[in-house]
């Protein structure tokens, strides 16, 4: 039972984004047509950016969304904006060959850049802001592999370079990690925000947009088109995309055996003085460290700390994972030791056996699918691409040459194993942290 003086005493169970959002237009109870040239299953940031792209084009759109906009990752998420994968360009290059490989991590760079500038032709109060970010080295020998990073990245043109742990202080107010990689072109938004701009982009384009219908089934039909019937009753598409990401469910079934959801669970602070602010954060950088069981944190405009990871692959409830996540902020910033926890929340991400995101078409439907913890500029622009492809004849990204693999387990949406794999993770992170401490 919290006390008076606990940090997480009269939390808010929600997140601090949805909390902040304005009111939006009510989508409920809208009739839904008969037929659409595109209807798209999610209402994050994929599926309003395929919406809008699909009515620029001149189709007519249709969005269903089980609850409201933006309401799963789109905006559960740490609003951290950057180029990149789990792999830097040297591997996919090593995988795929030098051109695909270099065209993938490009096409992530050219990703963050249509983020900026839909942001600005839309007009989205975002609070978007290229900060660079920092990849901390939780152990010694996590600086080796940084530091090769620097020279991957310059193959493609991205500027970047380390720190050693004797110059953190410039970069960021902690003493806990060995030194870190720089990286310039990233940045931070208000992801809530960001998906109601998409969104009203969409609606300006002539895309119908429907909150509180649940698709239930796609039905292919011998003409190529699909039926999706849904909990307002069926209407007949011409073509399908599906943007649920880690809320995949059984009206994609062949997607769902691909997407494992995984909890990511995050909690902010009151805000706190301009002083310790600008000691934690002295440049304004979004923050995430190198272990497995990463934690990403931020200063938010408000001057909150930002503060999530994966606390558990176990089921959990916010406030365990609140209080797991408070230990590591203040082993990692013990500066914040007695400021409240104003807002703690979790939801799920979408990771993939390959650890990569994926664009491509099966079993009748269009998908982008698998952010694997990097979303917030990649997913969105494949919503884009893929409407693109799909109803005006566009390029395929490069991402839809990739095979999309299944997860290797009896799976059918239930990570069961997770726990497991939790446990190994956990103890990789915890032999790291025992190597010889920083000299």
């Amino acid at each position: 039972m919290p006390t008076a003086t606990d940090p997480l005493r009269s939390l808010e169970p929600r997140p601090l984004w949805q909390a902040q959002l304005p009111p939006g237009p009510d989508r409920r109870g809208r009739p839904l047509p008969d037929a659409a040239d595109l209807v798209v299953i999610g209402g994050g940031l994929a599926g309003c950016a395929a919406a809008r792209r699909g009515a620029e084009l001149g189709a007519r759109v249709v969005l269903l969304e089980a609850e409201s906009i933006g309401w799963g990752a789109s905006s559960r998420n740490g609003g951290m904006c950057h180029p990149g994968f789990k792999w830097g360009p040297a591997e996919l290059m090593a995988r795929h060959g030098a051109i695909l490989g270099e065209a993938i991590y490009r096409e992530s760079v050219d990703a963050f850049e249509w983020t900026a500038a839909t942001i600005a032709d839309e007009g989205i109060d975002a609070d978007f802001v290229r900060s660079g970010h920092l990849e901390l080295a939780y152990a010694p020998s996590h600086m080796e592999h940084l530091s090769t990073a620097v020279a991957s990245l310059a193959t493609v043109g991205e500027h970047a370079h380390t720190i050693s742990a004797a110059e953190l202080r410039s970069e960021i107010g902690t003493d806990a990690y060995h030194g870190a990689l720089v990286v310039e072109r990233s940045g931070g938004l208000h992801p809530a925000k960001y998906a109601a701009g998409l969104a009203a982009g969409a609606e300006r384009a002539g895309a119908s947009l429907h909150e509180g219908v649940r698709a239930l089934h796609v039905r292919p039909q011998a003409d190529g088109r699909a039926v999706v019937e849904t909990t307002a009753g069926p209407i007949l598409a011409r073509e399908v995309f599906v943007a649920t990401n880690g809320y995949t469910d059984g009206a994609a079934p062949e997607l769902r055996r691909r997407v494992m959801p995984i909890g990511s669970y995050i909690i902010a602070t009151d805000p706190l003085s301009e002083d310790l602010a600008h000691e934690i954060s002295p440049k304004g950088r979004m923050f995430f460290d190198s272990k497995n069981f990463l934690y990403y944190w931020r200063i938010t405009p408000d001057r909150r700390m930002l503060f999530g990871g994966r606390a558990s692959f176990w089921p959990s409830s916010v406030e365990r994972t609140a209080r797991i996540l408070l230990r590591g902020m203040l082993r990692v910033h013990p500066q914040l030791a007695g400021i409240r926890v104003a807002y703690a929340w979790g939801g799920k991400v979408g990771f993939t056996f390959d650890r990569m995101p994926h664009v491509g078409r099966l079993g009748g439907i269009t998908y982008a699918s698998g952010c694997c913890g990097s979303g917030v500029a990649i997913l969105p622009y494949l919503g884009h691409r893929a409407a693109g492809w799909i109803l005006g004849g566009e390029p395929a990204p490069a991402l839809a040459s990739l095979r999309f693999p299944l997860v290797p387990a009896p799976y059918e949406g239930r990570p069961w194993f997770l726990p497991a794999v939790g446990e190994w993770y956990r103890l990789a992170d915890w032999r790291a942290g025992r190597e010889r401490p920083r000299s």
